[in-house]
């Protein structure tokens, strides 16, 4: 394949971030409880179908993995 051919970053992100919304839709009307990372709070919740959250568990580290290997060299 040539390099024109690839399709852009922008592009693959666009597709990555509508497969989801699409899984998180359908998961919606099965009724199947989905899990969901609140970014403010960054606490995770599992919703029901009924609009209830359950709080599953807190984020573990601050960093990016870059940013805690970089600490460790």
């Amino acid at each position: 394949m040539r390099r024109e051919d690839y399709i852009s970053d922008e592009t693959v992100i666009k597709r990555a971030n509508e497969a989801v919304r699409i899984e998180l839709e359908k998961n919606r009307a099965l009724g199947v409880p989905v899990v969901v990372y609140d970014r403010k709070s960054q606490i995770i919740y599992r919703e029901n179908d009924d609009g209830t959250r359950t709080e599953v568990g807190k984020r573990l580290r601050k960093e990016r993995y870059s940013e805690r290997i970089s600490k460790k060299a």
